[in-house]
This record gives structure tokens, C-alpha cells and sequence, in this order.
């Protein structure tokens, strides 16, 4: 019986049922790699969450960006409510990495900022990892990076159990061992505080508080509050706490770590003096001895990942331990999970690049004297190490690159949507006027009009930025409501615009790149692709069937592709196309499919912010009281509250604008980007 519970109200259908059963026969069998050709608005995510049931083990879905991840997170929660659906992401809100630019002698020091909530969510994927076999992980590429030994991490845990002999001191000292830092103010993951005979400890994990009360050289009781109201939530006969942080090592190891840092020194040391590089020298001395002070006293240091490979006991370039290395292997060693790539034409160069970037910047900083050259075993995994690392693999995309295409053991599609809704129209007209055409431009508009007067929307992409505003701001001046996205528009602005376009606040989008994957647009039944013969990475075959998939649907959907010559993109993106509108027309024709155009509900993050927006106000009417009373604190507990609750939604945008709301009633400054600093 299978451990993952797949709950959802509708049955496979469309081409669904034969990826399903083809995909699964293929893992049975023992194929390496697989690739699932779906296209836009098939079901991709229902169709692996199906496999994921069958095949019954642990796995990991990684995309190619935290928005993205956190959508898949989201549907897969909602397929298995009853199993373990984890988030794991950079934790960074800001992150500028060192580094050292030889050419103007600019030194450039970390500096990162850091959010808990995300932090937690990725402890919380490591400690389920290790203590669970159903667990589906969704991660962006940072997966890839080290993040410390799972079996220093297993290792370095408290398990706490009412009766046992222990007295609030030594308590305290083992959970400072794991990195647990003591507080007199309100608890934060990876923190505790003590009141009496009472400890409190917030999991790094978890979002609850854990009261455990010592009296007579004993636990005499384990309590789990609620943080923000202090309810009681049970009891609890046995406590586990993993470490408050991912690298962690046992004081033996410590011992030995420390030792090995200061031979590497000495030797390094000998080798830049030898080479005059006396400055370099003395500022790499400097800056070790300091790193290695603070390992001694604290076991922990600003940096510290610069020195895993000491720490792990790890030869030099033996890759590092990742997220992967926390799933589970058979005994042999060899990987026993399941890896499902999303939108693999992206991510797998992604995960390619990763480490050629990362040993670039790091050469500086050992040739430089600023890091020994161990730093470079802090890295990403390279391709090849990455493929030795996870099992049997389905890439999944509706674009596949030659990479799947080759290795896989088999390419299943998915083309016929449960829907019925085939490919859209692909027309091609010229740019420059010719003949009963007006050019490019005037015949959008043209077109445009159409499809506005029957209430639904269109879509113009052009090349620049520059052209998608210049565009937008014509387009309103001959009397069609416009708006243009970009790049340089932030999160929440651009969601908001995303949703008035489907609201029908305007009726046409302008926009460039961003317009290719990930947009969820049923209303829109035109897109117009401006220059589309300009061959390059915005006019690409892989580029143009995306988006040529952006108004599939919608059962009126049709795009015209303006160019003046045809392009080997635009006959390959055209043709493959073509191919899938056949299938999908002979599909519904066989078996009597009228399609209709997809009906969502307008729900995303702008209803969470309106939902925010009422709740504000709500506690507007509360504000006064609460602060003439002076208990600000309230408030604040309330935002905290309101901001977890968006978190467990994945719905980190609004949670940013709660968090920044706490920093405001705390009085705190905000955080200030570094500018680089110069070295003399």
C-alpha cells in the first residue's frame, strides 16, 4: 500500500491515463531518465503527483525559480494533504557574495539577509527527509549547494523525554551544543528562554514553543504552546530537536576541523610568501586565526561553510554534502528517490552553469589572499556529480532541449488536454505593410479589437522593454486600454496588473520575455508576436511555442506571428504546432469533444492582499485602543500571526509586507544594501 495518499476530485483523462501508466512502466523498468512532453494546460503536475503515488517513494521536484516552486508546492499539498509536501529555497531575501575584482582592488563582502521563514521551511524538509518516507520536496536549484552533513545533523539532535534525570543548566548547554541561542524577548526559531525551572525552545522547524519544566533534577512535563496566543496545543511524553543549523559538528571533529584549517594555512601561508605576496599573506593569517578563535569558543563562525570541507572530513574536491544527500539510498549507496524536473529546457542548463560561476569568484579570493583554498569545496555540485546523485529521473516540459531528448529511455506526450481545448491558430503576417495588410502594429490593433469586443483579452510581445512601453502608451492613445510588463516592474505590481488584465480593467498586455512560461491566462484569446523573424533566445523555437501556448486556453485562442521572411524557429514552432492542433482536433472529432474555454476564479495573491487589506483595516479599528493602552505587543503578535498564516500558504509576498509591517511597529531600521568597499 502505497505511503503517499493522492486525494483530488477529478480522474485522469485527455492523454493523461497513457503518460501515467507509460511513465510508470518506464521507472519499473528501471529507465534512468524519462521525459514527460506535455503541453501548456495538460495537467504536467497532476500527471507526476499520479506517478509519484504509484511508484511510492520519496521525491524531489525541482524548478527553476522560488515562484514557481512555491506554485508547485502549493498543487502538491493540495494532491497529498495528508503527506509530507516540503518547500526548500534560498533562504536569502538579499544576498551579494563576497568577492575581489582584481581590476579596481575591490573587495566586496558577503552580506546576506536572511528569512526565517524560509529557513524554517528548509529545516523542516531535512528533518522530515530523516524521519519520514513520504515526503515530496519542491526546490528551486539551490539544492545543489551544501548545506552540511546529514549525518552530523541526525546525529547532533536532543531527544528529551519526561522522567529523565537532567537539571536546567545542562539542558541549556547541550541546546547551545546545537546551536540554540538564549533570548530574554519573544522567541524565534532556534531559541530559547528560561523562566525558573521552565525552559522554553522554539524548533528551528516549527512555529511552536515547547515548555518543558524541570523540577527535582528532572523533566517533569513537556508542553506545546501555540507562540503568538500561548494556548496549549498537548503533551507530549518524548521531545526531539534537531540542531539549529545545518552545518554542525561533533567537538571531536571540531577538534580535529580546527587543526586541519591551521595546517592548510601554514601551508598556504608558505606558498604566497614565497611568491611575494606578503599583503595577501598577512590578510589571509589575519582573518583565519580570527574565523578559527571563533570556532573554538562558539563552534561557529561568519563564513563558517568556507571551511566544510574540514569539517565534513572530506578530501580535497570531493563534492559537498547537498539537500540530496539527505534523501534516502539503498544500501549499496545508490540514490532510492524519485527526481521530477519541472520545466527542464530551463532548469537543466541551470543546474549545469551553477558551479562554473561559483569557482570563478572564488579564485580570486584564494589567489588574493582573502580565503584558503578549501573555499572552493563550498560550491555547487557540478552536472555530472549531479547525475550520480539522484535516481531514476522524468524531466517534464512542453519544449524539451536535446539534452532530455537524448538521454531519455523514452519521451511520452501529453497532448490532449482533459479539457478538449486544442493548440491555438498560428497565422503569419508581414511587419511591413504589404499588400492588404497595414503592417504589423496596425493590424494588431486590428485584431485586437475583435477579440476585446467579445470581452476577452490580448497579448502583444515585443523585444525590448523600450518597445513595450512605447507600445502600451500608442496603443492607449488610439483608444485600447493597455498596460506593459517587464522586468523592472516589482513582484506585487506585476501580479496586480496580471490580475485587473483578467479582471478586464484593460484588455491589451505588452510585454517581453517573462510572458513565455507560467502564466495562467484563460481570457486571453489573442497574442500577437511583433518581429518575430529577429531570430535569437525572445525568437527561438523553444521561446515561440511557449508562447504560442499562452492562448491555448481559451477554445478562441489564435496567434499571428509578424514577420517578413520565415525563420527556421518559426517553421520548427510552427510545424510542431500544427502537429499537436492535428491530434488534438482528430482526438475530439473521434470522440464528439465540443472544447470550451477554461473558466478560473480571478484567485491569487491580490485576493490575499485584499483579504490583508480587511483584516488591516479590522485591526485599524483596534489600533487605538491597543496602543493607548500600550500594549503595542498585541498588535504585533496579530501581524506575526497574520504573516505565519501566509507563509503556510506559500504566499510569500504578502508575508514580506506583514514582516515589514512588524519591522515598523518594532521600530526597527530597515536593512541598507552594502556598497562595495575599497580596498588600500
Amino acid at each position: 500500500m502505497s505511503n503517499f495518499k493522492l486525494r483530488s476530485e477529478w480522474a485522469p483523462a485527455g492523454d493523461q491515463p497513457k503518460a501515467i501508466k507509460e511513465l510508470t512502466a518506464g521507472l519499473k523498468k528501471g529507465m534512468r531518465y524519462q521525459t514527460l512532453l506535455g503541453v501548456t494546460g495538460s495537467g504536467k503536475t497532476f500527471t507526476a503527483a499520479n506517478i509519484i503515488a504509484a511508484v511510492d517513494k520519496p521525491t524531489l521536484v525541482i524548478a527553476h525559480n522560488k515562484t514557481l516552486a512555491a506554485q508547485l508546492a502549493q498543487e502538491y499539498r493540495e494532491f497529498f494533504p495528508e503527506n509530507a509536501v516540503h518547500y526548500f529555497v534560498s533562504y536569502y531575501d538579499y544576498y551579494q557574495p563576497e568577492a575581489y575584482l582584481p581590476t579596481t582592488d575591490t573587495y566586496i563582502e558577503k552580506d546576506a539577509q536572511i528569512n526565517q521563514e524560509i529557513d524554517r521551511l528548509r529545516h523542516a524538509s531535512t528533518q522530515a527527509l530523516l524521519t519520514r518516507k513520504d515526503v515530496i520536496i519542491v526546490a528551486s536549484v539551490s539544492c545543489i549547494y551544501g548545506i552540511g552533513s546529514p549525518v552530523e545533523y541526525q546525529k547532533q539532535n536532543i531527544t528529551l523525554k519526561v522522567g529523565e534525570k537532567t537539571d536546567r543548566r545542562t539542558l541549556m548547554e547541550r541546546l547551545v551544543g546545537i546551536h540554540f541561542d538564549r533570548t530574554n524577548a519573544d522567541l524565534l526559531p532556534g531559541q530559547m528562554r528560561a523562566i525558573g525551572n521552565r525552559l522554553e525552545v522554539m524548533p528551528v522547524s516549527e512555529k511552536v514553543v515547547y515548555l518543558i519544566e524541570l523540577a527535582g533534577g528532572a523533566v517533569q512535563s513537556i508542553v506545546q504552546i501555540d507562540a503568538i496566543t500561548r494556548g496549549i496545543l498537548g503533551h507530549l511524553d518524548t521531545l526531539f530537536l534537531f540542531p539549529a543549523k545545518h552545518f554542525v559538528t561533533e567537538k571531536d571533529q571540531q577538534a580535529r576541523a580546527v587543526k586541519s584549517i591551521r595546517a592548510e594555512l601554514t601551508a598556504q601561508l608558505k606558498k604566497l610568501e614565497k611568491a611575494g605576496k606578503l599583503l595577501e599573506a598577512e590578510r589571509l593569517k589575519r582573518r583565519t586565526n580570527y574565523d578559527l578563535a571563533m570556532i573554538r569558543e562558539v563552534g561557529y563562525c561568519n563564513g563558517i561553510e568556507n571551511y566544510s570541507r574540514h569539517m565534513s572530513g572530506k578530501a580535497p574536491g570531493e563534492p559537498p554534502d547537498t539537500l540530496l544527500s539527505y534523501f534516502p539510498h539503498k544500501a549499496d549507496g545508490s540514490p532510492d528517490f524519485l527526481t521530477i524536473i519541472d520545466e527542464s529546457h530551463v532548469t537543466v542548463p541551470q543546474i549545469g552553469g551553477m558551479y562554473a560561476g561559483d569557482a570563478a569568484r572564488k579564485k580570486n579570493l584564494v589567489e588574493y589572499g582573502f580565503r584558503l583554498p578549501s573555499a572552493v569545496d563550498n560550491r555547487p555540485l557540478k552536472a555530472d556529480e549531479f547525475e550520480k546523485r539522484v535516481g531514476q529521473v522524468i524531466f517534464t516540459s512542453a519544449t524539451p532541449a536535446n539534452y532530455e531528448r537524448e538521454v531519455s529511455g523514452q519521451i511520452v506526450e501529453q497532448v490532449i488536454r482533459p479539457t478538449g481545448l486544442t493548440d491555438p491558430e498560428v497565422l503569419v503576417r508581414p511587419i511591413v505593410e504589404k499588400g492588404a495588410y497595414q503592417g504589423q502594429i496596425k493590424d494588431f490593433m486590428r485584431e485586437a479589437e475583435i477579440v476585446i469586443k467579445r470581452d476577452e483579452r490580448a497579448i502583444a510581445t515585443t523585444l525590448t522593454k523600450k518597445m513595450a512601453e512605447d507600445l502600451s502608451e500608442y496603443l492607449k492613445e488610439k483608444g485600447i486600454k493597455a498596460e506593459y510588463l517587464h522586468s523592472d516592474i516589482k513582484t506585487i505590481e506585476r501580479i496586480t496588473i496580471l490580475t485587473e488584465f483578467r479582471r478586464g480593467t484593460f484588455d491589451c498586455l505588452v510585454g517581453v520575455n517573462l510572458l513565455r512560461e507560467g502564466l495562467d491566462l484563460p481570457e486571453v484569446s489573442l497574442i500577437g508576436i511583433l518581429d518575430a523573424d529577429k531570430e535569437g533566445f525572445l525568437r527561438s523555437e523553444t521561446s515561440l511555442i511557449q508562447i504560442i501556448g499562452r492562448a491555448a486556453r481559451n477554445v478562441s485562442g489564435k496567434v499571428i506571428l509578424y514577420a517578413d521572411h520565415m525563420t527556421g524557429s518559426i517553421e520548427r514552432a510552427m510545424g510542431e504546432t500544427n502537429r499537436r492542433r492535428a491530434i488534438q482536433l482528430a482526438y475530439n472529432k473521434k470522440n464528439g469533444i465540443t472544447p470550451v474555454t477554461i473558466k478560473k476564479k480571478i484567485h491569487d495573491i491580490t485576493d490575499q492582499l485584499q483579504s490583508d487589506h480587511e483584516k488591516a483595516v479590522r485591526a485599524d479599528l483596534a489600533m487605538d485602543a491597543e496602543i493607548f493602552s500600550g500594549n503595542k505587543r498585541k498588535l504585533i503578535r496579530l501581524k506575526q500571526q497574520q504573516m505565519n498564516e501566509a507563509v503556510k500558504a506559500l504566499d510569500f509576498e504578502t508575508a514580506a509586507l506583514l514582516r515589514d509591517e512588524v519591522i515598523f511597529l518594532e521600530g526597527k531600521p530597515e536593512p541598507k544594501k552594502p556598497a562595495p568597499r575599497k580596498r588600500r
